[in-house]
């Protein structure tokens, strides 16, 4: 059973609900290394280093917030300690906004929000069904690991998702990174086969199709590597030149469907090909005009 990482109150006013938050993401499936020193295969183990007096303990450490260049301010535990909110184990629902009011680049860590005991079941439901039927989103605080984070909670499924908002101070400036893009309107018939283009690719999303390719090659290296097979690196393809001609890449684009590289294609091909008639697939081969096959 899964450790909750946080366990307090939903308030909804005067309306308290005992909760728990569980992470909604997960990096326990990442391939991680640890540093092993190459002639006695041992664990490396990070040593604080001074380099006036060399290695030291952690209990010689204090932190310091650079003002300056070789310039700190030295704070003890205490003095940090200080500037700690007190906890209160609540999450204080402060307003509801609406649904896709929240701009997703402040969108940061997602949990599940779980009633934590019988007696939470009905405050719960309530609160839930209420926010489901309203179609708002609460904007609310919580402390967690001794920092105030600004949350955002809403309906999903059964239950409830709380996801950490970005402060604005985290979020850099659009402006200064698409102030060179010109504002002009593309060509109308480049714009019209990209459209094209988007729509034959056009599917319904499911994040099972998406893996992490480089840490599945990552494990297949690693097993090899465990059987005692040898292991040699494959040059890497170098993007090829940009097109000049963007119209003609574009309707070669539009002819072949696209190359999207993966196994997902070939998973729509496949499939229309099965709900297509032996009767239906030989009139259409009739109609189709004979022209001769683009070149990747």
């Amino acid at each position: 059973m899964q450790r909750p990482s946080w366990e307090g109150h939903l308030k909804l006013s005067l309306v308290s609900c005992p909760v728990a938050l569980f992470s909604a993401t997960t990096r326990g499936n990442d391939v991680s290394f640890h540093l092993i020193h190459k002639k006695t295969h041992s664990r490396i183990r990070m040593v604080p280093h001074d380099p006036k007096l060399g290695a030291m303990k952690r209990t010689d450490l204090q932190r310091g917030f650079d003002v300056g260049k070789n310039r700190y301010v030295i704070l003890s535990k205490a003095e940090i300690e200080a500037a700690r909110i007190e906890s209160t184990k609540n999450i204080d629902i402060e307003s509801f906004v609406e649904m896709n009011a929240i701009d997703r680049v402040y969108w940061d860590q997602p949990y599940y929000v779980a009633p934590n005991g019988r007696n939470a079941m009905e405050a719960y439901a309530i609160i839930r069904e209420a926010m489901e039927k309203t179609q708002r989103i609460a904007i609310g605080r919580v402390v967690m690991h001794t920092r105030e984070r600004v949350v955002a909670v809403e309906p999903r499924g059964r239950g409830l998702l709380l996801t950490t908002l970005r402060s604005h101070d985290e979020i850099r400036e659009e402006d200064s990174i698409f102030r060179g893009i010109p504002a002009r309107k593309p060509d109308r018939k480049m714009l019209a086969i990209a459209e094209k283009i988007i729509d034959q690719q056009a599917e319904a999303f499911d994040p099972a199709d998406f893996t992490d390719r480089y840490e599945d090659a990552l494990r297949k290296i690693i097993r090899r590597k465990q059987k005692g097979q040898k292991i040699t690196a494959k040059p890497v393809d170098e993007d090829k030149a940009e097109d000049s001609d963007l119209l003609a890449a574009l309707r070669r684009s539009l002819k072949g469907g696209g190359d999207t590289g993966g196994k997902k294609t070939t998973r729509r091909k496949t499939a229309r090909r099965k709900t297509a008639s032996p009767r239906a697939r030989t009139r259409a081969k009739a109609k189709r005009p004979t022209r001769r096959r683009a070149a990747a």
